[in-house]
């Protein structure tokens, strides 16, 4: 194993055979969480031949494993007293509602001021819920999107929750603002999402990503923006992002996947917020609904447009 900076690399010899890349950096790479391990994978930073490869890939006799450690790994995830916005508690499950700015899991340049930071000081039990740097939590919301997310508060509550996601089962509402008039007025997005080749950290849509499909439905227009209601059926990274942007019109203040220039309408976040969720609790089996308004300076943005 050879390291250069904070690059270590090493060819796959005949004992590494048919390993799960996954598996084999765990082992090779003992100092970090298999969790970790996942996310350099899908982040790009652990490839193979210089290609993104799937955390399932089987190792070959041969394969040169290339893996960009981070910075800073944290190797304890501490509690921090951190306000949460609770939309609904009960005995086996909490609903956020988070902000936006707030990373969810930490990650690399993020080792604190996360969401799980915040649920592991206020819910002490998460912390053996899906491992320390889940602490429960089920899903996945980006940095700069606002909105609903579910805790589970042990471990069955957990699966039967991820359980659910697995089976396209949540029913998960956006609201979007969107550069851009959208015609049609309402439409199905079905294009499949996996790496963008060029830029290893972002998505996009590509012939041999994994099937997506969105639904969308425009509730406001203005003079060059559409207010969409969206609802993805599949749970791909970035998805309604990705599929507007691919539509011709990007969320606004998106600059990774819309205009690279930060919009003066927002500042420092894009409108895209998860305004509501459907699942079916696991404890009383029963359907559950949540919902959470747009957050102010979202709101202000959406009076400003309709006095212009």
């Amino acid at each position: 194993m050879n390291k250069q900076g904070n690059v270590v690399t090493f060819a796959a010899d005949e004992g590494m055979a048919n390993e799960r890349f996954d598996r084999l950096l765990a082992e090779r790479l003992p100092d970090m969480s298999r969790s970790l391990v996942q996310r350099l994978i899908k982040s790009g930073n652990a490839t193979i031949n210089d290609a993104i490869s799937k955390p399932g890939y089987r190792v070959r006799p041969g394969d040169l494993i290339a893996v960009r450690l981070p910075d800073e790994t944290p190797e304890v995830v501490l509690p921090e007293n951190i306000p949460l916005d609770i939309v609904h508690e009960d005995a086996w499950l909490l609903v956020l509602n988070k902000p936006a700015g707030m990373v969810v899991h930490p990650a690399l340049g993020h080792s604190s001021g996360t969401l799980v930071n915040a649920v592991l000081a206020y819910c002490p039990q998460t912390v053996n819920v899906g491992g320390v740097e889940r602490a429960g939590i089920v899903h996945r919301l980006d940095k700069d999107t606002s909105g609903l997310i579910i805790v589970a508060k042990d471990e069955p509550t957990r699966i039967a929750l991820q359980r659910q996601f697995k089976r396209r089962q949540v029913a998960k509402t956006y609201l979007a603002l969107v550069e851009g008039r959208v015609s049609p007025r309402e439409g199905i997005i079905e294009a499949p999402i996996g790496r963008n080749k060029r830029q290893r950290k972002q998505m996009a849509v590509v012939r041999s990503g994994r099937p997506a499909r969105t639904m969308y439905r425009a509730i406001e227009y203005f003079d060059h923006y559409t207010l969409l209601e969206v609802r993805p059926h599949t749970g791909r990274t970035h998805q309604v992002r990705v599929h507007l942007a691919w539509l011709g019109y990007p969320v606004v203040g998106d600059t990774v996947y819309g205009y690279r220039r930060r919009s003066s309408l927002l500042g420092s976040r894009h409108f895209l917020h998860a305004a509501g969720l459907r699942f079916i609790h696991p404890a009383s089996g029963e359907e559950v609904q949540f919902k959470a308004p747009l957050p102010p300076e979202l709101m202000h943005l959406l009076t400003r447009l309709r006095h212009t």
